[in-house]
């Protein structure tokens, strides 16, 4: 089996040794590097052979967390990188998203979370820490959810603007519809994927990749 590689970025040593205990328990995973600065992370990354996910932590001694992620999405497109972070602000996870993280998990949360992100963005998904998701939008139950290829291209097209927070006055006059068939679209495949609510909706678009910005 090939393992997925992990690099850890953290400048806590007792973190990224319960980091590393977790993922390398994980039989589809190792840990295969650490640094605990933020400056030259991608040569760091480099050094170690390459890895498929960096494991990264917001509040580095030496650079920001959000221009870190943007230098590895620079210099290494093909990895991943997922904030590890306690920050819970809405700010904060808009910003490491723009500069090119592909999920957002809270260190408050359990060592679950982190692996469910990992697993999500190596399969091309975005990942947003349930917490955090009910932070910046309400509160909602779980997603049940089918198969996203049972929407037609135009409910797709309607649920992503509504997950990015567009009212439904707002998609008519962008897609030259009426709101009426804004609203009958958004039902449709509310319906079809067995969403209640828009935080369910997020967290959906979110784990489906529909909320990822071009490069």
């Amino acid at each position: 089996m090939t393992k997925t590689r992990v690099f850890l970025l953290d400048d806590h040593a007792v973190l990224r040794q319960g980091l590393r205990l977790l993922i390398d328990a994980q039989a589809d995973m190792q840990v295969i590097g650490e640094a605990a600065r933020g400056r030259g992370a991608a040569d760091a990354v480099t050094r170690a052979g390459g890895a498929d996910v960096v494991v990264l932590d917001l509040s580095l001694p030496d650079a920001s967390g959000p221009a870190v992620a943007a230098e590895l999405r620079a210099a290494l497109p093909e990895t991943k990188v997922v904030v590890l972070t306690r920050h819970a602000e809405k700010a904060y996870v808009q910003q490491v998203l723009q500069n090119g993280a592909s999920g957002y998990v809270l260190k408050q949360t359990a060592g679950d979370e982190l692996v469910s992100a990992i697993r999500t963005v190596l399969s091309g998904g975005t990942y947003l820490d349930p917490t955090v998701a009910g932070k910046m939008f309400e509160s909602g139950t779980a997603i049940r959810g089918a198969a996203s290829d049972e929407l037609t291209a135009r409910e797709r097209e309607v649920l992503t603007m509504v997950a990015y927070g567009h009212t439904n006055k707002e998609i008519a006059a962008v897609l030259g519809i009426t709101v009426k068939t804004v609203e009958t679209h958004k039902a449709n495949g509310m319906q079809k994927l067995d969403i209640g609510s828009r935080a369910d909706l997020v967290r959906y678009a979110l784990s489906q990749g529909w909320l990822e910005r071009p490069a």
